[in-house]
């Protein structure tokens, strides 16, 4: 870079010469502005890309100078300079634009410079003159702190340059003959505007807005994209790598794991440390030119170590989440496991001794017939006790077997059942039918209804359960304990219950509940009693 920096030197000056010969012994007078104009946008931008390298404004400038001589050589080249002119006073101060409407902007600069039938319609001057005006007001406007200060210079630039622009235009559309005083001020607009931004440059502003937007870019969360990809697009390099260093390695890895070599002085890269309490953290290899500012470094290695921390702590609260997740679901796949066990002892042991007892006294004649009656109630309570703790037909013959049997021992009037017959998760089967079991409950208690609807339904990875009924409504999700309980079993598994209970309009309780969520827990498997 620093060799093509010293070969543009000559360059610039001989080409001004070229562009300015003819000219020069027909109107001195007209010349010599011009060459002025073109040589101080040449010697500015080359000064300020060595000066501050990371920022592209530099070479746009030093870019309309050459374009602005260009012109005086070749007819199609005359308002070329307008393309990087645009472009620079647009995305000052880092001169890459950040937004789709920059974007849009100095693409139509590049067009209206290039296309001759633009470029000489005055309208169409106009047009991006107001154009170029707006953009930089709105990113005005939107900025604050030291970013704001930053974007008043380019505020101002832009103001310069769309008066430049339009001066000519204007007159013409008017049909005021004043090529000459147009273009002297048109040259002077342009010099004033280029030693506006140049001077901004060398006052630092442009370096606080570039930290500003670094930090916004880095504090992003969500969808902002890995580390790297932020950080390169906040310092302009996309060939920007990331090392992380792991100490019990001795090396630095990027994100994915790979090994980072740190290149050696002189081969065109760079290497910034991010340090914190002395030991190494992380390094940014990027390409010389960038962080070319001595006053740049430390800021970014700053901003770069807050990122990499962000960056840690998101993964470590990510990390802990999924843990407590985790640890949910094994919470209520392991309360089903002992409600299953539960069950399965009491159907096993006490209801079949009971049952043996009640054999032995019915066939003892007719004084022990009251006994026989109170042990045929009690083996009655502790089938509807073991039920309660985990249904027999949900284990044995699946959540739409179970489902059907709440269905037939609700006391609602009607209630119609859908269900899929394949078997689901373990726990997915038991959140389902203690929905179902406390809807129904709740409907028959306390809805007056006539009528209800049981749907379980699978749709795109989730089972659906919705319970409606035709009563009431007014139902209160705060009001009892029952549907607290649903909704933690629900979300345990990662799923949603939502209660939807206009006053006389029914109620309608509706549970999702993701397959994947459930993985490994299996179905339940058929036992003989």
């Amino acid at each position: 870079m620093g060799r093509l920096r010293l070969a543009l030197w000559p360059a610039g000056l001989l080409l001004g010469i070229a562009g300015e010969w003819g000219a020069w012994t027909d109107d001195p007078g007209g010349a010599a502005p011009d060459l002025a104009v073109g040589l101080l946008l040449i010697a500015l931008g080359l000064v300020a890309w060595q000066r501050r390298g990371s920022s592209t404004v530099g070479p746009l400038m030093a870019a309309s100078g050459f374009a602005w001589f260009l012109g005086n050589l070749a007819t199609w080249a005359l308002y070329l300079h307008r393309g990087p002119l645009v472009h620079l006073v647009v995305s000052y101060p880092s001169g890459r634009p950040r937004s789709r409407l920059q974007w849009v902007v100095v693409a139509a600069g590049y067009v209206c410079a290039v296309v001759s039938p633009l470029a000489r319609n005055d309208q169409v001057t106009i047009l991006l003159a107001v154009a170029v005006c707006t953009t930089a007001l709105g990113r005005f406007l939107v900025a604050s702190g030291p970013e704001r200060r930053a974007r008043a210079s380019a505020l101002g630039a832009a103001a310069m340059v769309a008066v430049a622009l339009t001066l000519g235009a204007a007159a013409r559309l008017a049909g005021v003959d004043a090529d000459h005083q147009v273009l002297w001020a048109y040259e002077v607009v342009i010099g004033l505007a280029a030693v506006w931004l140049f001077a901004d440059l060398l006052w630092g502003r442009w370096t606080q807005a570039t930290i500003t937007g670094l930090v916004v870019d880095l504090g992003e969360l969500g969808d902002a994209g890995p580390l790297r990809d932020r950080l390169a697009r906040a310092l302009g390099d996309p060939t920007l790598v990331v090392g992380y260093w792991l100490p019990a390695d001795g090396r630095y890895v990027d994100e994915a794991g790979r090994p980072v070599e740190l290149p050696i002085a002189g081969a065109g890269r760079a290497v910034t440390p991010i340090e914190q309490d002395g030991e190494p953290v992380a390094a940014l290899v990027h390409d010389a030119s960038v962080l070319g500012d001595p006053r740049l470094v430390p800021d970014v290695a700053a901003a770069a170590r807050l990122a990499v921390a962000n960056v840690r702590l998101q993964a470590q609260v990510r990390s802990r989440v999924a843990e407590v997740a985790a640890s949910r679901r094994r919470i209520v796949q392991a309360a089903d496991t002992q409600r299953r066990g539960l069950e399965r002892r009491l159907r096993r042991g006490a209801e079949q001794r009971l049952g043996r007892v009640a054999e032995l006294i019915a066939g003892s004649g007719p004084p022990l017939a009251e006994v026989a009656v109170g042990l045929e109630a009690a083996r009655a309570e502790l089938r509807e006790f073991a039920r309660g703790v985990h249904p027999a037909a949900l284990v044995e013959g699946g959540l739409a077997a179970a489902v059907a049997e709440l269905a037939k021992r609700s006391p609602v009037p009607v209630v119609e059942v859908r269900a899929p017959s394949e078997r689901l998760p373990a726990a997915v089967e038991a959140a389902a039918y203690f929905v179902c079991s406390e809807a129904l409950t709740n409907i028959a208690k306390y809805a007056q209804a006539s009528r209800a609807s049981v749907r379980l339904e699978i749709r795109d990875g989730v089972l659906v359960v919705e319970v409606a009924d035709d009563g009431v409504g007014g139902a209160d999700p705060a009001g009892g304990s029952g549907l607290h309980g649903l909704a933690d079993r629900v979300e345990a598994l990662g799923g949603r219950l939502g209660i939807d209970s206009p006053p006389g309009h029914g109620t309608r309780i509706t549970a999702q509940l993701p397959l994947a969520e459930a993985t490994g827990t299996g179905p339940l498997t058929t036992e003989a009693p």
